[in-house]
C-alpha cells in the first residue's frame, strides 16, 4: 500500500511540474505575442519614405525619412553615394504639417524642423490622391520642377 501511495504522490508531483511548465510556456507566449503587438503599433505610427535624390557631385543621395505621426518627430538619413568614403548624415527633430499642396487643398506638407529658423526648415509634401509619393519641396513649399527625381516613396 505504501508503494502505491508513493507512486501516486510521485505521479501527482510530476503532473504538477508539467502543468507549471505548460503555464510558464503559455505566459511566455502571451508576453511574446504582446511584444509583437506593441512593436506593430509602434511601426504603424511611423511612416518610412525612401528614395535616391539627385546630387550635384555624387551618384545620388540615398534618403530615408521616418515620420512619427503620433509624437510629431522625424529622422532624416542621407547617404551620399559614390563618394569615398560615403558620407552619411542623420538629422532628428520636430515635424509639423500644413494642409494644401499647390492646387490640391487636401494635400499635405511636412515641415521638418518647424520650430527652428526658416533657413533650417526642410519641406516635403504629397498630393491627397497619392500619399505614397513624397516630394522634396523648395523653400516656397512648391514641388521642384525638374526631369530629375526629387521624391521619396512610402516603404510599406
Amino acid at each position: 500500500m505504501k508503494k502505491i501511495v508513493v507512486l501516486f504522490t510521485v505521479a501527482i508531483t510530476l503532473m504538477a511540474c508539467n502543468s507549471k511548465k505548460k503555464k510558464e510556456e503559455i505566459v511566455k507566449a502571451e508576453i511574446d505575442s504582446t511584444a509583437v503587438k506593441v512593436e506593430n503599433v509602434v511601426s504603424e505610427n511611423v511612416l518610412v519614405y525612401e528614395g535616391l535624390l539627385p546630387c550635384a557631385d555624387c551618384e545620388g543621395i540615398e534618403t530615408i525619412l521616418k515620420i512619427d505621426v503620433v509624437d510629431n518627430k522625424f529622422q532624416l538619413s542621407s547617404t551620399y553615394k559614390g563618394k569615398k568614403p560615403e558620407t552619411n548624415f542623420i538629422e532628428k527633430g520636430n515635424i509639423n504639417t500644413e494642409r494644401g499642396l499647390e492646387k490640391d487643398p487636401d494635400g499635405t506638407i511636412y515641415i521638418l524642423n518647424w520650430d527652428k529658423p526658416e533657413k533650417d526648415q526642410v519641406y516635403y509634401g504629397y498630393y491627397s490622391k497619392n500619399p505614397e509619393k513624397l516630394y522634396l519641396l523648395d523653400k516656397s513649399k512648391k514641388i521642384i520642377k525638374s526631369k530629375l527625381n526629387y521624391f521619396l516613396e512610402l516603404n510599406e
